[in-house]
């Protein structure tokens, strides 16, 4: 299936210059694997093992389900898939003991994790404890922590050194907290000698996630897609700096395996309005954008400007090569509009722009090379008809 192949190139990239050696003979286990982040950790465990043999063992905790994205992995017998409740402690006991672990399951979309906020409490400090536990001496542990750590604050970018001001009453009070226990979980775990890390990770966007995504980019994509347009319900004024996913991935893999610190910043440096990216994707797309009446509109307790201080990254792993916007954008509609049902095949993700954005001399280097060489970049409706079917 075409798409897949968005994901095993991705993968790739986010493994180059990684050492993968040191996963030889290790046990893994990774939670949230359906989201955005564990699937593209699972697909570059997955290459890793086709190729070299290791980790030895790779499972993948999952909610509601293996998605159709995974089940390839599935198939294969490259990834083994628990379905399971982390706020269960009863479950929790019941996962294996493990030489490398990322907790990567504490909901990523606003409107999930204000849902059920004792269920997003719990995912990140009773089932944080639970997996800490689970891990074996002298492995590595790292928790996906989140920039909302710093909500409150003003002047970004923040750096690690810094802390939020909100309160326990706030509007996402459930998943900032949590996250904040979260990252004091891991630290009082190194007090006794456990390699764990927590990394807050900024905005990462790309191919991977579910149709019906709430997220502000992946609701702007729908729009399009669905309605022929892209409304905003406000003027789009806040800011965000976003961070593509192989880019977010390559950057945990490194802090899981080699980071000295207790805690990363990990975000990207593609900083744009709400208005700017809609009106991005409408060019990519070919879908006029209609921006609100006042800005008033957005979700309730979002930040006006999200952007991280990366210099603690940089300065222990050196300067990062990111995925320009307009590229991962691409990627990610393509992505989006394989995940349609009610599209016609010759409507959007066409026009020279994206015809000239697709061409082999624009792609990165990222997504260049064996074992996943990228043909089907230079031809764009090829690769959206090969997707619906």
């Amino acid at each position: 299936m075409a798409r897949i192949d968005l994901l095993e190139e991705d993968a790739h990239g986010s493994l180059e210059g990684v050492p993968v050696g040191r996963l030889a003979g290790k046990r893994m286990l990774v939670t949230g694997a359906s989201g955005i982040i564990g699937s593209h950790i699972l697909f570059g465990l997955a290459g890793c093992r086709r190729q070299s043999g290791f980790p030895a063992a790779v499972l993948a905790v999952v909610h509601s389900g293996v998605p159709d994205h995974l089940r390839p992995l599935d198939e294969a017998g490259l990834v083994e898939f628990a379905r399971g409740d982390l706020s269960d402690s009863c479950f929790l006991q019941t996962l294996p003991e493990s030489d490398l672990i990322v907790h990567a399951a504490t909901y990523g979309q606003p409107g999930r994790f204000l849902e059920d906020p004792v269920a997003t409490l719990k995912l990140n400090t009773l089932a944080t404890g639970a997996l800490l536990d689970r891990l074996r001496p002298g492995g590595n542990f790292l928790f996906v922590s989140s920039s909302e750590v710093y909500s409150g604050l003003v002047s970004p970018p923040f750096r690690e050194e810094q802390i939020g001001t909100t309160s326990p009453t706030h509007e996402r009070a459930c998943y900032i907290e949590a996250k904040r226990c979260g990252e004091a979980i891991c630290n009082a775990y190194r007090h006794r000698g456990v390699a764990a890390k927590s990394a807050r990770v900024c905005l990462a966007y790309g191919p991977g996630t579910r149709r019906g995504d709430k997220r502000v980019l992946y609701s702007l994509i729908e729009r399009g897609l669905n309605e022929g347009r892209i409304r905003l319900l406000d003027r789009g004024l806040a800011r965000r700096t976003y961070c593509y996913i192989s880019d977010t991935v390559h950057m945990l893999w490194q802090i899981l395996l080699e980071g000295r610190e207790p805690v990363y910043n990990v975000g990207g440096r593609s900083s744009t309005t709400i208005a700017d990216l809609a009106h991005l994707l409408g060019a990519i797309m070919d879908v006029p954008v209609e921006l609100g009446p006042d800005d008033t509109a957005g979700l309730q307790g979002a930040p006006d400007d999200v952007s991280l201080d990366m210099a603690r990254y940089t300065a222990e792993f050196g300067p990062h090569s990111f995925v320009e916007l307009q590229e991962g954008l691409v990627r990610t509609a393509a992505w989006q509009y394989s995940l349609q049902d009610n599209v016609s095949i010759d409507r959007g993700l066409q026009g020279p722009w994206l015809n000239n954005h697709l061409s082999p001399q624009a792609t990165s280097r990222k997504f260049s090379g064996p074992p996943w060489e990228p043909t089907w970049l230079s031809d764009a409706p090829r690769l959206v008809s090969a997707m619906k079917n």
